[in-house]
């Protein structure tokens, strides 16, 4: 079933076009707005909707394939599948984590403040959820 996806775009803001698609179907799925073989619009109807070129939006869906966050059905489209190998999740996390905590850092913010935010922002996100439900 294709779920309807409400995508922002922020045409002033630096982040690439192509980031902020990804970024925000990432929080979908987080936030259980879109589960386990819900469809996405296909590139043609999301780049329409959303008013930006369809090559951006196939690069979005393509890294959201490579990240394992998508699958791509020849019938279907692009679908949520979400890749639960942990351990590389975790890996990949601190990867990000070690880059976004040091610009942090290098800003004056303390660990008090980060983990704050952290537990601010998982109130949206359910962690208790099984991911795979």
């Amino acid at each position: 079933m294709q779920k309807d996806i409400y995508i922002e775009i922020d045409f002033n803001s630096d982040e690439a076009l192509y980031l902020q698609v990804c970024h925000q179907i990432i929080r979908g799925i987080a936030s259980t707005q879109l589960r386990e073989g819900d469809s996405l619009p296909s590139v043609r109807q999301m780049a329409d909707d959303i008013g930006i070129n369809m090559h951006t939006v196939n690069k979005a869906y393509t890294v959201l394939r490579q990240e394992g966050y998508v699958k791509v059905d020849r019938r279907k489209g692009a679908v949520v599948c979400v890749d639960t190998d942990q351990r590389r999740a975790l890996e990949e996390l601190r990867r990000e984590l070690l880059v976004v905590l040091a610009k942090g850092s290098s800003r004056g913010i303390t660990k008090s403040q980060v983990i704050g935010m952290i537990e601010e922002i998982y109130e949206e996100y359910d962690d208790t959820r099984d991911p795979r439900s």
